[in-house]
């Protein structure tokens, strides 16, 4: 059975072309080593760069995206298996459930609420999986200094972001799931 990792991240390429180039080989890096790919399923911007390479590298894609977004964000029509769904909460609960490890690449407001949903049910007992940060260029920097401003603050505890796994390079990242996977 083919380990997949659910990937959160934009459906617009972003400025810097550092945030594309990361996606582009993050997804070789998935597909190269068989990992399989579950994502909200578009083939613009940093989503559809990540399932392109997926592919490109042998690996397999399930898209999971709702009826709504089919159009704003154009279903990728190449991927292994598309999923429609009703809503953005079955499209997050199905990516849960077809998921082996989380990683969030960089991305917007959507990115943020989808990765953090999983670390709320991972802090809850409610998953075990590994969840992962590729943290390009230091893009989720200022979002750490708030997790740790929740700690110094004591609405958060250490503990639940000592099991978050961040890395700056593809290579890295995946490896360090690989082994929490194992």
């Amino acid at each position: 059975m083919t380990r997949t990792v659910c990937v959160f991240c934009s459906a617009r390429h972003g400025v810097d072309p550092i945030h594309r180039a990361a996606a582009n080989g993050f997804g070789r890096q998935l597909g190269s080593r068989g990992l399989g790919l579950v994502y909200g399923g578009g083939k613009v911007g940093l989503m559809g760069v990540l399932a392109d390479a997926v592919l490109a590298a042998g690996g397999p894609v399930i898209g999971v995206i709702p009826g709504f977004l089919g159009q704003a964000e154009i279903l990728h029509g190449g991927i292994t298996e598309e999923i429609v769904v009703d809503s953005l909460f079955a499209r997050k609960a199905l990516m849960i459930e077809r998921a082996d490890a989380f990683v969030a690449l960089p991305g917007g407001i959507g990115t943020l609420d989808e990765i953090l949903e999983v670390i709320a049910w991972r802090q809850l007992g409610q998953l075990a999986k590994p969840i992962g940060f590729l943290n390009v260029a230091g893009y989720f920097d200022p979002w750490f200094a708030l997790f740790e401003h929740m700690v110094a603050c004591g609405f958060a505890s250490q503990s639940d972001l000592d099991h978050l796994i961040v890395a700056q390079h593809a290579e890295d990242l995946i490896g360090r799931l690989q082994e929490a996977m194992a």
